[in-house]
């Protein structure tokens, strides 16, 4: 170990990064921001032209990648990729804290720590919850999971790229967190354009209908907080009080969007998804209970 690396700090500590697609580039960037020294590699090696004429270093392999920091930052399409990348690397991981930012199941992420123990290197789980442009931003926060005396070691220099949010021991939290995240997030937008095409075929443009359809969305969370004091409690308890929003009302409703997207020619996919949650909750006879009673059939798959 060199004189320089005996008296890093967690503000000028080195970081590899290895991925650089706009996640990659963005967390480079931000890193180098912080006053990090910050190696790069990418299987494309010019897409690394950008954030080199930044500052950051161009390893010519992954070892050569891995080999100069101590901690590692991942973001990749998934995890096989980080096996095809660092599988001639294994050798130079020892010692090493791997941070795996990419997307993939929450199983995925457990093997990928053992895997990680087997070479003798830490692994962290993150999952990044803004997109590119925000990454450093007050706005941006991460899901970490993993060992905690490992998520404090590192705390420090990961926290230019977004507020950490440690969620425990088990690897696979934050990517269970993640995903749950975006399972929100992709069927907000699958709705949002099924709504869009909806007011479609009155003639109404798209730029007329998504202010609309867009406050209606942002309002949803507002919605759900005035329900309850605290959201989810009910939940917890198993409780589902049918005084507002009943399965039979929200039922009917989506009974209703059933029949006009059949009637006017759009794909049912999204709606019938949704039809059936509250058919199955009033065929067993919970038409009375809060539309949250549609967890329970939700649920059953996984028993």
């Amino acid at each position: 170990m060199n004189e320089r690396q005996n008296h890093t700090t967690p503000q000028n500590s080195p970081v590899t990064v290895i991925g650089l697609g706009p996640m990659g580039q963005a967390m480079t960037r931000t890193l180098l921001t912080a006053g990090h020294p910050v190696t790069v590699w990418n299987r494309t090696a010019g897409r690394a032209d950008g954030v080199v004429a930044d500052g950051a270093t161009l390893a010519a392999t992954p070892a050569e990648a891995v080999e100069a920091s101590a901690l590692v930052i991942l973001s990749l399409t998934d995890y096989q990729a980080m096996y095809d990348i660092l599988d001639g690397a294994t050798a130079s991981l020892a010692g090493r804290t791997l941070v795996n930012l990419s997307s993939d199941t929450p199983e995925r992420t457990r093997e990928a720590a053992t895997w990680a123990a087997g070479h003798d290197a830490a692994f962290l789980t993150g999952g990044v919850m803004v997109p590119a442009p925000m990454v450093g931003t007050e706005a941006a926060h991460i899901y970490y999971s993993g060992p905690h005396e490992v998520m404090e070691k590192h705390r420090a220099t990961l926290a230019p790229l977004g507020t950490p949010r440690y969620l425990g021991q088990d690897p696979g939290l934050a990517q269970m967190m993640y995903q749950a995240q975006l399972a929100v997030f992709l069927t907000t937008l699958s709705a949002l354009m099924h709504a869009t095409a909806m007011l479609g075929t009155t003639g109404m443009k798209a730029a007329e209908a998504l202010p609309e359809l867009l406050s209606s969305a942002d309002s949803i969370g507002a919605i759900l907080r005035a329900g309850e004091e605290t959201p989810g409690a009910a939940l917890d308890a198993g409780e589902h009080p049918g005084d507002l929003s009943t399965v039979a009302m929200m039922g009917a409703t989506a009974d209703h969007i059933v029949e006009t997207s059949t009637a006017i020619g759009l794909d049912l996919a999204l709606p019938l998804a949704v039809q059936a949650h509250y058919r199955r909750a009033i065929e067993n006879g919970h038409g009375r209970d809060n539309w949250t009673r549609i967890i329970d059939s939700i649920r059953e798959a996984a028993r």
